[in-house]
């Protein structure tokens, strides 16, 4: 006959097996709380004062803490993006009049301060209503495109290209001076004009009247795009009359 021990007494195995799983338990569970402890004692909290209503409130507001954190990221990200978009031109891959005579107003602070003057190259698009009459505004539209990935293109990083309006163009041209700025506004007008878009199959040329003008800090934004627009109109009055 099989003989069990007396009931309710462990045997010497189980004892040491309950032991054992007791003791990782406690040790899990001391590791999982020795953060939030150490966090709590440098908030001045004791650690014997550490219940679990404490813990888990603590361990709450770290959740939220977080995910405040987490939020407020995503809210600069979308600031961030919101701000990029309301610098570009709604057309062309390019910076709006708004933000155009934004640096403009920067650059003519900088020649300011360290003597160092740059300039403004104003392109106007020629011809462009006998493009929307003949081949339809989406041709005008594209035409502006062209132009504007064209000077993009061939500036460098540190020039700004913006659309100032309708057919119009600006550059800033950092750093740059008078006699420079001549031949990289005369460059560019060329460059546009020698690379011809493509509209249903037919190519299109395009022409540009050019102007520049060179600040040095005496003049503010307004001024200096009236100075290269007036500029580039005489120089267009020119081309016409055959001048």
């Amino acid at each position: 006959m099989k003989v069990s021990g007396p009931t309710g007494v462990s045997r010497p195995q189980e004892v040491r097996r309950t032991e054992k799983a007791s003791g990782a338990a406690d040790a899990t569970s001391a590791a999982s709380a020795r953060p939030i402890a150490d966090t709590v004692a440098v908030a001045g909290i004791p650690a014997e004062e550490m219940t679990p209503k404490v813990r888990d409130a603590i361990m709450n507001l770290m959740a939220e803490v977080d995910n405040l954190r987490r939020e407020l990221e995503r809210t600069k990200h979308r600031l961030a993006e919101m701000e990029r978009l309301a610098d570009m031109d709604t057309l062309t891959p390019i910076a709006n009049r708004r933000a155009f005579v934004r640096e403009l107003t920067r650059m003519i602070a900088f020649a300011e301060r360290y003597g160092a003057p740059s300039s403004l190259a104003y392109f106007d698009v020629n011809d462009l209503k006998h493009i929307n009459d003949k081949y339809g505004h989406a041709a005008g539209d594209k035409a502006l495109t062209h132009v504007a990935q064209t000077l993009l293109h061939n500036v460098r990083s540190s020039d700004i290209v913006g659309r100032l309006g309708g057919d119009e163009f600006g550059v800033i041209l950092a750093q740059i001076g008078d006699e420079d700025a001549a031949k990289k506004a005369q460059q560019l007008a060329e460059t546009v004009q020698e690379t011809p878009f493509e509209w249903e199959s037919a190519p299109i040329n395009i022409r540009l009247a050019s102007g520049f003008y060179t600040f040095d800090g005496k003049e503010d934004a307004t001024k200096a795009l009236a100075f290269a627009d007036e500029r580039m109109y005489a120089a267009k009055r020119a081309s016409k009359s055959g001048g």
